[in-house]
């Protein structure tokens, strides 16, 4: 019975991701507007002599770099799931090894590749002489932007002697990311069909969120880690599919971090918040919720509480990268509050 039930709430998991994704994409496409300083995310690339040209990237740089691009690293793990949807050929290392579970879904060339880290976040740990030992014409960053991210290009192009460019490719900017890394990349035909994957989410979530009424909008705590208890608050990164949907962060705190491990809650905290719905990443307290210190909390009582599929990614985050989109197949334009 506790398998079936699994199974069930798997399936179900599915449709709530979705509806989050979807939810969210409402308000991609908007990057015309946008205040972070930089109002136009195309790229733009110009010619130069002696096989070389010139790109600004998503921070505002001028990098000059080879004109052919044949050979690519990732700056870390959301880098690396982008690329490798694009151009899984070009890569000459990878953030991780990927495990076992893992390697069913990547082409098996990939599996050995060698391992760089990542620039960011708890996990930083970049090899910088691995990284240029395998000869990369190009270092691509792609995610949140960061306040000191033309900086932080600018130091590693400046260690490695390797061209580093950045994109913002939150959910708001990925298929704009897509377009431009595909334009550097002599892929725009790969990156053309994933952004207007994208696009066309966008389309759907503006429809879909329309309908949730406010007094319908519920309240979803994210929680990670072994006992769930490190939970995505409002306004990080990792939680960005919750919030800027028909639903609410039932996390809010003065001090917000975008690391995987986000903000660590006690017990008696959950309960303060009582969420309306409780997401699991894998390894957590899920299969005994019912049983143990989870069990008097209302989203539990109502069995609301979901865990997230984890393969080959976590679908909802860690890291926030195109895996937060792998849902809305499921969905197709059934969707229903």
């Amino acid at each position: 019975m506790r398998k079936e039930n699994r199974v069930l709430k798997k399936i179900v998991i599915l449709a709530i991701t979705a509806a989050l994704i979807l939810s969210c994409c409402s308000c991609a496409g908007t990057s015309a507007g946008s205040d972070n300083g930089y109002a136009n995310y195309e790229v733009e690339i110009k010619e130069l002599s002696d096989g070389k040209m010139q790109v600004t990237d998503g921070a505002g740089r001028n990098v000059t770099m080879d004109s052919e691009i044949t050979r690519i690293a990732p700056s870390g793990a959301t880098a690396t799931m982008f690329l490798i949807t694009i151009a899984p050929e070009m890569l000459v290392g990878l953030a991780s090894s990927p495990s076992r579970a893992q390697r069913d879904y990547l082409p098996e060339y990939l599996w050995y590749l060698p391992t760089f880290g990542q620039f960011y976040g708890a996990k930083s740990t970049l090899n910088m002489e691995a990284l240029i030992a395998e000869e990369p014409q190009l270092v691509i960053d792609v995610g949140d932007r960061k306040a000191t991210i033309k900086s932080d290009m600018d130091m590693i192009q400046s260690q490695t002697k390797i061209p580093t460019v950045f994109f913002e490719a939150d959910i708001e900017h990925m298929a704009s990311a897509y377009r431009n890394i595909g334009k550097i990349l002599g892929k725009e035909e790969e990156a053309e069909a994933m952004a207007q994957f994208i696009d066309k989410t966008v389309e759907m979530a503006k429809e879909k969120s329309a309908q949730i009424a406010e007094e319908d909008k519920v309240t979803i705590m994210y929680g990670t880690g072994s006992t769930g208890l490190s939970v995505n608050a409002e306004e990080s990164s990792q939680a960005q599919v919750i919030e800027i949907i028909g639903a609410k962060n039932a996390v809010v705190t003065k001090t917000v971090t975008s690391s995987g491990g986000g903000t660590i809650l006690s017990m008696e905290g959950v309960y303060d918040i009582e969420p309306d719905v409780v997401v699991l990443s894998a390894g957590g307290p899920y299969d005994s919720m019912e049983t143990n210190e989870w069990s008097d909390l209302q989203a539990v009582k109502n069995g609301k509480y979901y865990e997230i599929p984890n393969l080959p990614y976590n679908w909802l985050s860690s890291p926030p990268s195109v895996n937060m989109g792998a849902p809305i197949h499921i969905l197709d334009h059934r969707h229903t509050k």
